[in-house]
C-alpha cells in the first residue's frame, strides 16, 4: 500500500461500508450521514480511550465518501488534522448545506481534488463548487487525459463492453491515482497554480508562486488556510507518473498590413540544458496584427533551463486553398517565456536579425535566449 511504504509506522483504517455504497445513488447518497456518524463515533473512541491525538489523524474520501468523510470532520468531539476529498460527488450535494457535504470547517485543513466536473451542476458526476481550503482542478476539472472519446473507442474494441463501468469511471477516479502518484513519486510533485478560471489559466496567467500562489497536490501540500477558498489549476499527463512543466509564451505579432486569422495550429519544440521536447501541439484562438497574447504550453520532459525554442506555423489542412491564392504571415521581435516549476522569465529573439518571418505552411522559426537589450525599442510591449 503506497501510504504505508511512505509512512511506515502510520496505521491505515479502511471503512467499509460497501453495503450502503451499492444501492441506488440516492439511497447510498442519503447513507454517508450514517458513515460520517459512525466514524466520528470511532475517532472519538480512540481519543478518549487511547489519548490518540486528532492531529495526526488525516481522512481520505473519493465521490460519495469525500462528504463521509466532511460529515465525519464536522461531528467530531476535537477536528482532526486533515481531510482530502478525492472527486467529491456532485449530484445530491452541490447545492445541499454544508453541513451535509464536505466544507472547510470540517478540519483543519481541508484540500480537494476535482477530476471530473463537468455539464451541468445538477448532473455532474463530481461537484463543481470548491468546498475545501484548497480545492485543485487538474486539466480544468473536467476530462481527464487518456479519458476522452478516442481512448474510450479504443478501450471498447479491446476489451468489449465488459469494462464499460471502468470507462465511465475514467475521469472521476483519476483523483484517486493523482493522489497515489504523490505517494509513489514523491521526486516529481504535481504544481497547481491559484487562477480565477481554467480560461485564465489555459492563457499562461497565473504561473506565479508569489504569496502561496502555487501548491503541490496531493500527499506534500502545502496546508494554507485562507479566508475563502483557493481555487487552483495545473496540467497533467495521461499516466503515472503525471507530471508536467508549465510555460507562458507571451508573443506579439506585427506586420506591414492589418491581419486577422483565428484557430490556427501551431508546433512548439523546447530545447533546454537537460534535454528537448519537440512539436508540442498549440492551437491559438486568434493571431492579429499589432496585438500580444498569452499562450500556456506544457511538456512531460524536463528540459532544464531553456536555451532554444522553434516555433512552426502549419497549415490548416493539407488541401486549404486561401494558401494558394493569400500568403500568411506574421513578424515576431520577441517571445517571453516564463516557467512555472522553475519561476524563471527568459526573453527569445529571432536566431538570425532583428525579427523572424513565421509564415503559415513553411519552416520552422528559431528563437535563442537573448536579454532585454537586445530587443529594439521600437517595438517594445
Amino acid at each position: 500500500m503506497p501510504y504505508i511504504k511512505r509512512e511506515p509506522d502510520s496505521n491505515v483504517i479502511v471503512v467499509d461500508w460497501l453495503s450502503r455504497a451499492q444501492q441506488h445513488y440516492p439511497i447510498s447518497a442519503g447513507y454517508t450521514q450514517l458513515v460520517g456518524q459512525d466514524i466520528a463515533s470511532f475517532i472519538d473512541w480512540m481519543e478518549e480511550k487511547f489519548n490518540y491525538p486528532v492531529d495526526n489523524i488525516h481522512i481520505l474520501g473519493y465521490s460519495l465518501g469525500a462528504h463521509a468523510a466532511g460529515v465525519a470532520g464536522s461531528l467530531t468531539n476535537n477536528k482532526v488534522n486533515r481531510i482530502t476529498g478525492l472527486d467529491p460527488a456532485g449530484p445530491n450535494f452541490e447545492y445541499a448545506e454544508t453541513a451535509v457535504t464536505l466544507s472547510p470547517d470540517d478540519a483543519d485543513f481541508v484540500d480537494v481534488v476535482h477530476t471530473y466536473s463537468v455539464g451541468t451542476p445538477d448532473r455532474s458526476i463530481g461537484i463543481q463548487r470548491p468546498v475545501g481550503h484548497i480545492d485543485i482542478y487538474p486539466n480544468g476539472g473536467s476530462f481527464q487525459p487518456g479519458c476522452n472519446i478516442g481512448d474510450t473507442i479504443r478501450l471498447m474494441a479491446e476489451k468489449g463492453l465488459r469494462d464499460m463501468d471502468q470507462i465511465v469511471k475514467c475521469s472521476h477516479e483519476r483523483s484517486i491515482h493523482l493522489f497515489i502518484d504523490s505517494l509513489l513519486h514523491e521526486e516529481k510533485p504535481n504544481m497547481a497554480y491559484r487562477c480565477n478560471s481554467k480560461e485564465a489559466f489555459d492563457k499562461g496567467l497565473c504561473l506565479s508562486c508569489r504569496k502561496n500562489r502555487c501548491n503541490t497536490l496531493g500527499y506534500k501540500v502545502n496546508k494554507v488556510r485562507g479566508k475563502r477558498s483557493t481555487k487552483m489549476f495545473m496540467k497533467t499527463s495521461s499516466q503515472m507518473p503525471f507530471k508536467v512543466f508549465h510555460y507562458q509564451v507571451k508573443v506579439h505579432f506585427f506586420a506591414k498590413k492589418n491581419l486577422t486569422v483565428t484557430n490556427q495550429p501551431l508546433l512548439v519544440s523546447l530545447y533546454g540544458t537537460k534535454g528537448e521536447s519537440e512539436n508540442r501541439p498549440l492551437r491559438l484562438a486568434e493571431m492579429s496584427t499589432n496585438k500580444t497574447y498569452s499562450y500556456l504550453i506544457y511538456t512531460e520532459l524536463d528540459v532544464g533551463e531553456l536555451l532554444m525554442l522553434k516555433v512552426k506555423w502549419e497549415k490548416e489542412s493539407f488541401f486549404s486553398l486561401s494558401d494558394w491564392f493569400t500568403t500568411y504571415a506574421f513578424n515576431i521581435q520577441k517571445i517571453r517565456i516564463k516557467s512555472g516549476e522553475l519561476q524563471k522569465k527568459l526573453i527569445f529573439c529571432p536566431e538570425n536579425g532583428k525579427h523572424a518571418t513565421l509564415t503559415r505552411g513553411k519552416g520552422a522559426v528559431v528563437f535563442v535566449r537573448c536579454n532585454e537589450n537586445s530587443v529594439v525599442k521600437k517595438h517594445k510591449w
